[in-house]
């Protein structure tokens, strides 16, 4: 684990952020959901990571590459569009954005290093017979090694349900 600078969420100057990975599974929007709504509750930001992952590239084939990549990074902007209009349309929340490429638990780690005002990370467990999904398996292992609390939304509550908790 990285040094982790100190949490500075509740200092004044300073308000707490609620950290949500943004991906392609159909439990992000729980995550997301949870997030927003505990955030306004709160009077909290949100912050949604969306993180590109670089493994693939094949360096020899830089055109390409670069082809990819401009892709890949207009498939995050739509990726945050449809989650920040839904984080506001949930509770008025307007959310940070970011994009960042490499390895998605050390692009988390990073994001939480550089902003000291992250309070808490949500994540949400997928429901299908596979697990909770390789995000939250990922984290889940190391979460006690977090430098910050890291919230598991089950990905089979309804809005109804996590209005109720929010």
């Amino acid at each position: 684990m990285p040094n982790t600078r100190r949490r500075r969420s509740y200092e004044a100057g300073h308000k707490p952020k609620w950290l949500v990975v943004i991906d392609d599974t159909p439990e992000c929007d729980r995550a997301v959901y949870f997030a927003a709504r505990r955030a306004a509750r709160v009077g909290a930001g949100v912050v949604m990571l969306r993180v590109i992952e670089t493994h693939d590239r094949n360096q020899q084939w830089l055109g390409v590459a670069d082809i990819m990549k401009a892709e890949a990074h207009e498939e995050a902007n739509a990726a945050l569009d449809k989650y920040s209009t839904r984080a506001n349309g949930i509770a008025g929340v307007t959310a940070e954005r970011v994009v960042r490429e490499g390895a998605t638990a050390e692009e988390i780690l990073g994001l939480i290093e550089d902003d000291e005002d992250i309070a808490i990370l949500v994540l949400a467990a997928g429901t299908g017979k596979d697990g909770p999904g390789p995000l939250v398996a990922s984290v889940g292992g190391a979460a006690g090694d977090y430098p910050i609390p890291v919230a598991i939304v089950p990905g089979h509550l309804s809005d109804e349900e996590l209005d109720a908790m929010t």
